[in-house]
């Protein structure tokens, strides 16, 4: 046997989601986190992963690993003590920012909190000019002295940002150097190496918060790399990207500002996959985990890349999918605000101590109590059986958060949900109604272990008619790691007005971008079989302040003015769909050359089953009161067993269908059909 393996790590439960490349067979199983050390609960999900199928570590073929260590530590503010290094004059930039407030109507909200403090920002004497022309030369001892300054503070990485590096890099290169010399035991980056683009406060911030998730991913990634070492792992594990692909561990670790988004982005690769499979290619995904809520837009089966986003509040320029994440989880807390309104969220009660029902010392009711509660969730057991939940103190924390809302118990378990649903549905909204798309020509696909639980109530709440319920809807994520490939993206930014001749000048760039793909292809062992190369150009006309993506329409070799021309042509398109006029006259500059190398790696196949017929009475395996509004009280709901279901059977609700990782609800009036690869299309009945 060779199985392949993917570990997602979130913030209440590790995710294990295994496949047999020989007989071509899924198993999945879930843990409980341990944020005290990550690493802990990933070893234990995969050793007993590993039991249920009878499975040694010598049997792992591939391992790809996602994280939220990154992201937790940048929305805690719990990464390491940074300084920074900057040419002379620009020590505040990272303070400035663009004068934006985050909320342009709300002057009471304050800006995201600066990850390097003023007395720890350092300027010294150099300048290069926008044509990379050197007009001051850089002061090696003020960057001694710095280095030396910052090892007496004791800060624990420092960030390197010069102006004009990205065309330029000599200063920022020699000045890494002598950090390195001054101050080696600290972890040191600069822009030139992590966000080689112009911007320069976007480029800051994103070398910024690479420094300050440095240390704390390479103080995770050395004890997973040692716990993997004693497990007997004897192939090299994978980190995902914000982008969906894996990187190297090593990788990971010099730029951890490249998994920001580890967690979320194999759920929207593994979403990708399945809408293919079953001919849905326009999605909307709904990520519920315990912490928070991902959403993502599927148009054409294809999630849009940026380049550039606010990830908390801090710009970061990275490849990245475009995913929007909300503070509303199974662990997120309800309570009385001071108005004596409902409130539910942003805070957590994550995996430890969890919800009231978990009986850890957590008096606050959450959003799991409330489906608890309900009696949507079994009130009894979670994970199959293997964890004992106490409904009776759900019950009794609810019944004084009612008390203090002077309203009656099961109103309030149902008001937690329906706070939560609004909160979702505005997340929707931004990837969708804000960004000109309808949710209703869309199909919502439920991930996560929370997910199925609220996805058609999302749904009925945007007025869309199809929901999807995968397979293994509670470890999408660690499943998209068996279907991602390995990616790496280079870019540079030379900004250069469109004429005939330059095609020269575009070749020349990206050969340079290419030798860059090369020897990353090199240090990740890439067979030239499997190499992939994608190559685009960012492109504006001239005085616009935003680029839109253009795809090279040949290779490096083939191009000629023709080429050029063919790419303004496609830019002048492109710009007419997005905002819906465009210029044939006015100048077009190509700003930011890109290159997205791919390496082609084997991946999960999903399986066709016949067709079973509707009746889907062998999957009920009992029966239970839940609480629905629609009915403002409890109605007995049969309980289908979802490993159960085949093929062509359909569940009519009131129904609640059950498995390991997840629990979907089928509200009165709506109606779910297993599809042939056993997925669930539920109708919403909008």
């Amino acid at each position: 046997m060779a199985w392949r393996l993917g570990v997602d790590s979130g913030g209440t439960f590790c995710d294990i989601c295994l496949y047999d490349t020989e007989s071509k067979r899924f198993a999945i199983w879930k843990v409980s986190s341990t944020p005290d050390d990550p690493s802990r609960g990933i070893l234990t999900g995969i050793t007993e992963g590993l039991k249920t199928v009878s499975a040694e570590t010598s049997d792992i073929s591939f391992l790809g690993h996602g994280t939220t260590v990154g992201t937790n530590a940048l929305i805690q503010h719990k990464g390491a003590l940074t300084g920074f290094i900057t040419t002379d004059g620009f020590r505040d930039l990272l303070e400035i920012g663009r004068q934006q407030r985050p909320s342009l109507y709300d002057t009471q909200e304050d800006k995201p909190e600066t990850l390097v403090a003023q007395a720890l920002r350092f300027e010294v004497p150099e300048r290069v000019r926008h044509d990379g022309t050197v007009e001051v030369a850089l002061d090696e001892e003020s960057v001694r002295d710095a280095a030396r300054a910052l090892k007496k503070a004791s800060v624990k990485a420092v960030a390197i940002g010069f102006l004009y590096a990205f065309i330029k890099p000599e200063h920022e290169r020699r000045a890494y150097e002598i950090v390195r010399e001054e101050f080696p035991e600290a972890f040191t980056c600069a822009s030139y190496q992590v966000a080689p683009e112009f911007r320069e406060y976007e480029r800051f911030s994103t070398t910024a918060v690479n420094a300050y998730l440095g240390p704390v991913m390479e103080v995770y990634i050395a004890r997973l790399g040692a716990r993997l070492l004693e497990l007997g792992l004897s192939v090299a594990p994978r980190i995902t990207q914000s982008n969906g692909g894996v990187i190297s561990f090593d990788l990971a670790r010099a730029l951890p500002v490249r998994t920001v988004l580890s967690g979320p982005s194999t759920g929207v690769v593994a979403a990708q996959a399945i809408g293919r499979v079953i001919g849905i290619p326009n999605i909307i995904t709904f990520d519920m985990g315990g912490t928070s809520t991902d959403v993502a837009l599927l148009k054409d089966g294809t999630c849009r890349l940026t380049g550039e986003a606010e990830v908390h509040g801090y710009p970061v320029k990275a490849p990245m999918l475009d995913i929007h994440t909300v503070g509303a989880g199974g662990g997120s807390l309800a309570y009385r605000d001071n108005g004596g309104l409902l409130k539910v969220g942003p805070q957590s009660c994550g995996a430890f101590p969890g919800p009231v029902c978990y009986d850890q010392g957590n008096l606050t009711p959450s959003t799991t109590d409330a489906n608890v509660a309900l009696q949507t969730l079994n009130p009894e057991f979670l994970l199959g059986g293997r964890m004992a939940i106490r409904r009776d103190l759900t019950m009794e924390r609810i019944g004084l958060l009612a008390g203090e809302l002077g309203m009656d118990v099961m109103a309030t378990a149902q008001g937690i949900i329906s706070v939560v649903t609004a909160n979702m549905a505005r997340a929707v909204r931004v990837i969708s109604v804000q960004k000109g798309h309808d949710p209703r020509d869309y199909a919502l696909m439920a991930l996560g272990g929370a997910g199925p639980l609220h996805a058609v109530r999302l749904a009925q709440e945007l007025d869309m008619k199809r929901v999807i319920i995968p397979l293994t809807p509670g470890v999408m994520c660690a499943l998209g790691l068996l279907l991602t490939d390995l990616r790496a993206d280079f870019s540079s930014t030379q900004i250069m007005v469109a004429h005939p001749g330059m095609y020269t000048d575009i070749v020349s760039i990206f050969r340079d971008l290419l030798k860059q793909a090369n020897h990353w292809f090199a240090q990740e062992n890439v067979r030239e079989e499997d190499r992939g190369l994608r190559m685009s150009a960012d492109m504006r006309y001239v005085g616009q302040n935003y680029e839109l993506a253009v795809d090279m329409p040949v290779s490096i070799d083939a191009m000629n003015d023709g080429s050029v021309t063919d790419m303004v042509r496609s830019f002048i398109a492109t710009h007419e769909a997005q905002y819906g006029f465009a210029s044939q006259t006015d100048p077009v500059q190509f700003v930011t050359f890109r290159i997205e190398a791919t390496g082609k790696v084997e991946k999960a196949a999903f399986t066709a089953h016949p067709d079973a017929g509707p009746d889907a009475q062998s999957a009920i395996t009992g029966a239970r009161d839940v609480w629905f509004p629609e009915t403002e009280g409890f109605v007995s709901c049969p309980i289908y067993e979802r490993s159960l279901l085949r093929s062509g059977n359909e569940v009519a609700g009131p129904a609640i269908i059950e498995q390991m990782d997840a629990t979907t609800v089928l509200p009165p009036g709506t109606r779910a059909i297993v599809e042939p690869h056993l997925n669930l299309i539920v109708e919403t009945g909008r």
